[in-house]
C-alpha cells in the first residue's frame, strides 16, 4: 500500500475528555516546553530517533524530522471535565508538578476552562460530577459533544482535531447487542441503553465528526464492532486501550526477556498503591475489574502458556490495586516473580517501582495525539494496531491476538513509519553485511 501523507499545516486541536492529573500534566508540560524551560522527555515523537537503511549508513534522524508531525507551537488544547476547575486549578489540585513550574505557565493554563462533561455516575460510583451535560437521552448528549467539537474548532482556528480519552476507568461491562452495529448503537443512544458508557458517547461523537479517537483507559469505548466499522466508514483512525505506564510497562519490558531466554515462571504477584483520582475510582470493585482484566492479559499473551506448558503452564498471576491517599499521584508497585531455570532450580526477582503515573502517561498522550493526526493525514482508518506500543491492552482486529512485547511493538511502530515514508523495512537479519564481505574476498 502506498501512502500519500499530507503536510501538517495549520493548527491541531487536541481534545481531552477528563482534564485531571494526566491531562493537566501534559498541557502544562507542553506549555513549559514551548517556553524552553523543560524538555519533552519520554515522548518518542519529540526525542526518539529512528534508524533508516543499513547500519553502515549511519542515518538516525529524530522521528519528528522524519515524518511530518504537527509542531508543538501549532497545538491548541481543549477538553471536558466533570468539575469546573480551569486547567491551572486542576493541576494544582492534582499535585503532580512543582508549583514554580505551574506558575511559569499559569496564564496559559488559566485560560483553559473545561466544557461540561457527559457523565453517568453508575459507571464511576466514587465520583460526584458537578459540571455535567443534561439531555433527554444519550443521543442528545452525543449531539451536544459534536456541537462542542464544532465550536472549539471554529473558535480556535483549528485545521484538524484529535481526541484522547484521559477520563476515569469505567465499570466493567461486556459487549452487548447495542454494540454490534452502528444502527443498533444509535438506537441505543436514543433509548438510553445502560450498556452505552460515557466514553462510547465521546468516541461516537468524535468518529462522526471525523476526529481520530485514542482511548487511554481500559474501557470498551471504541473497541466494539459498531464503532470499529463506523470508523472505517468515516475514514477515521482509532486506537486503544489503557495507557501503558508503571507496573505493566515493567512487565512488558521484563517478561519478553524471560521468555526469550526460555526461563520458566511459576508465579507473578503484583500489588499497587496510589492515591489520585484514578485510585479513588478504582477503589470500587466494578471499576477495578475493568483495570484487572486489562493488566492480567499482558503476561498470557507474552508467555503463551498453551504453547509453552513446561515453562508457563502452571503460572499463577495475581494483581492488586489499593487506594492510598497519602501517595497521591506517586504510585508504588511491588512485583514478586518466582522463576526457574536449568533443571528446574528456582529463583526470584523482586521489583519495587516508585513511579509517577501522570509523568509516565503525559508523553504517551502527546505521542498518541500526534501519531493519530499523522494516520489521519495518511488516510489510515480504523484500528491503528501500530500504536500498540502505548497501550496495556492493545486494540486489534477481531480474532487477532494482541502483541504485548514492547520491543516487537516498537519495531512495528517504526516499520510502519518507514513504510509510510517509502523507506525499506528493517528486519535486523544482518546477513547481507557478511555475505557482502565474503563476496569481496
Amino acid at each position: 500500500m502506498e501512502y500519500e501523507v499530507k503536510k501538517a499545516e495549520g493548527k491541531l486541536g487536541i481534545l481531552i475528555p477528563g482534564l485531571g492529573a494526566v491531562a493537566t500534566t501534559l498541557i502544562a508540560g507542553v506549555e513549559a516546553v514551548k517556553k524552553g524551560i523543560s524538555q519533552p522527555i519520554g515522548s518518542l515523537t519529540q526525542m526518539g530517533r529512528i534508524r533508516l537503511g543499513k547500519r553502515t549508513e549511519g542515518r538516525h534522524p529524530l522521528i519528528k524530522d522524519f515524518v511530518p508531525l504537527a509542531n508543538l507551537e501549532d497545538i491548541v488544547f481543549g477538553g471536558w471535565d466533570v468539575y469546573a476547575d480551569n486547567v491551572f486549578e486542576a493541576a494544582v489540585n492534582a499535585k503532580v508538578l512543582e508549583p514554580m513550574l505551574l506558575l511559569a505557565v499559569k496564564p496559559e493554563l488559566e485560560a483553559l476552562k473545561p466544557m461540561k462533561a457527559v457523565f453517568d455516575k453508575s459507571y464511576a460510583k466514587n465520583l460526584d460530577g458537578t459540571h455535567v451535560k443534561e439531555g433527554a437521552n444519550k443521543m442528545e448528549l452525543a449531539e451536544a459533544l459534536m456541537e462542542d467539537i464544532r465550536s472549539f474548532k471554529e473558535d480556535n482556528g483549528c485545521d484538524r482535531l484529535v481526541m484522547v480519552w484521559c477520563g476515569s476507568t469505567e465499570k466493567y461491562i461486556e459487549q452487548s447487542a447495542s454494540h454490534e452495529t452502528i444502527e443498533a448503537f444509535e438506537e441505543g443512544l436514543l433509548n438510553n441503553d445502560p450498556n452505552i458508557a460515557p466514553s462510547m458517547i465521546y468516541a461516537y461523537a468524535a468518529i462522526k465528526m471525523g476526529v481520530p479517537f485514542a482511548n487511554g483507559a481500559p474501557n470498551l469505548s471504541c473497541d466494539i464492532p459498531a464503532l470499529v466499522d463506523y470508523s472505517k466508514e468515516q475514514e477515521v483512525p482509532i486506537s486503544g486501550k489503557d495507557f501503558k505506564t508503571g507496573q505493566t510497562l515493567m512487565k512488558t519490558i521484563l517478561a519478553p526477556g524471560l521468555h526469550a531466554r526460555a526461563l520458566g515462571v511459576r508465579g507473578w504477584f503484583s500489588s499497587n498503591i496510589l492515591g489520585n483520582r484514578d485510585g479513588y475510582v478504582l477503589d470500587d470493585p466494578d471499576n477495578f475489574k475493568t483495570k484487572e482484566v486489562s493488566k492480567l492479559s499482558v503476561l498470557d499473551e507474552i508467555f503463551r502458556p498453551e504453547s509453552n506448558p513446561e515453562l508457563y503452564g502452571d503460572m499463577y498471576h495475581k494483581v492488586r490495586i489499593n487506594y492510598y491517599p497519602p501517595h497521591g499521584d506517586n504510585k508504588e508497585s511491588w512485583d514478586n516473580i518466582d522463576i526457574f531455570g536449568w533443571l528446574g532450580y528456582q529463583m526470584q526477582i523482586k521489583i519495587n517501582f516508585l513511579c509517577r503515573d501522570s509523568i509516565l502517561a503525559a508523553p504517551l498522550v502527546l505521542d498518541l495525539a500526534l501519531f493519530s493526526d499523522l494516520a489521519q493525514r495518511a488516510n489510515m482508518s480504523g484500528i491503528q494496531e501500530w500504536l500498540s506500543f502505548y497501550y496495556k491492552s492493545p486494540q486489534t482486529a477481531e480474532g487477532l491476538a494482541p502483541e504485548h512485547d514492547i520491543f516487537k511493538q516498537l519495531m512495528k511502530l517504526q516499520n510502519t513509519l518507514r513504510h509510510m515514508m517509502g523507506e525499506d523495512l528493517i528486519t535486523h537479519l544482518g546477513l547481507d553485511y557478511y555475505q557482502d564481505l565474503v563476496e569481496s574476498l
